[in-house]
């Protein structure tokens, strides 16, 4: 008798543990949604509804559309406004993690130079600084925490706007879309799949990739050339060059640690 009410208590446990685990499963982000939200929303321009502070750590917006008005004015007072009511924004990073969504706004707010800033790439003697320090832009952007009281349910982009809702118009992006639209099929499709490719021109570049990490300009026998700079090391580097206002080449490179190039894998 007590062995099988224990078997009884055993599998009604295990079963209950089974459903809290399947609801559980059903609510979190799935692999597809996180790549629907963050090609969607990267790179998404909007109108911000609220004077937005500048702030060296995230903002954190609550997903039920409350948020600490008090300190957000003292950021506001600190540092500045990275934009005001009516400013035209875009969204330059998303980082999903366990609990929010990070987003970068206009660039974030970045200032100072860091440890890669001295990391060369390039392969054997031919190694080229990431970042020569010549005409750098910094930003003067913010980052928002979208945060939610568990783990980061499924959404979708349409939802994720509605719950920015309070700061950004969404809908102001309009005209953006119908001249995206109006660009020849390879530089549509380009900015689709987030990547540069040759003709470009600097908007089209940040309708794709966003704000570089970096830019750099020098002037090649009286040409004035740009590059902007994206990824940070270890890991890859895309370099993208203007020249008279068009991509003339687009470039990856894979910085380790130690700063120089990754060979390629071999070919199977």
């Amino acid at each position: 008798m007590h062995r099988g009410f224990s078997e009884r208590a055993c599998l009604a446990a295990f079963l209950t543990l089974l459903a809290f685990s399947g609801v559980l499963y059903a609510d979190k982000l799935s692999f597809d949604e996180r790549m629907d939200i963050t090609r969607g929303l990267m790179a998404e321009f909007a109108k911000s509804k609220v004077t937005l502070p500048r702030a060296k750590k995230p903002l954190v917006f609550h997903s039920n559309g409350k948020y600490d008005r008090k300190k957000w004015q003292e950021d506001l007072l600190d540092n500045g406004a990275a934009a005001r009511v009516g400013d035209q924004v875009q969204i330059t990073r998303v980082l999903i993690e366990d609990k929010k969504i990070i987003f970068e706004i206009n660039g974030g707010l970045k200032t100072g130079r860091h440890w890669y800033d001295h990391v060369e790439v390039g392969m054997g003697p031919n190694l080229s600084p990431v970042n020569t320090g010549q005409n750098e832009s910094p930003t003067a952007g913010s980052t928002i925490a979208l945060e939610f009281p568990g783990s980061v349910p499924s959404l979708t982009v349409n939802d994720i706007k509605q719950m920015l809702g309070p700061l950004f118009d969404f809908s102001k992006h309009s005209a953006t879309q119908n001249y995206v639209e109006s660009l020849p099929a390879p530089i549509q499709k380009a900015i689709k799949e987030q990547h540069a490719i040759e003709g470009m021109n600097p908007e089209q570049v940040m309708l794709a990739m966003g704000h570089p990490k970096r830019k750099t300009r020098e002037d090649k026998d009286g040409e004035e050339i740009e590059d902007w700079i994206y990824g940070e090391p270890p890991g890859k580097i895309t370099f993208v060059r203007f020249s008279e206002g068009k991509v003339v080449r687009v470039h990856d490179d894979y910085a380790n640690i130690g700063g120089y190039t990754a060979p390629p894998l071999p070919q199977r």
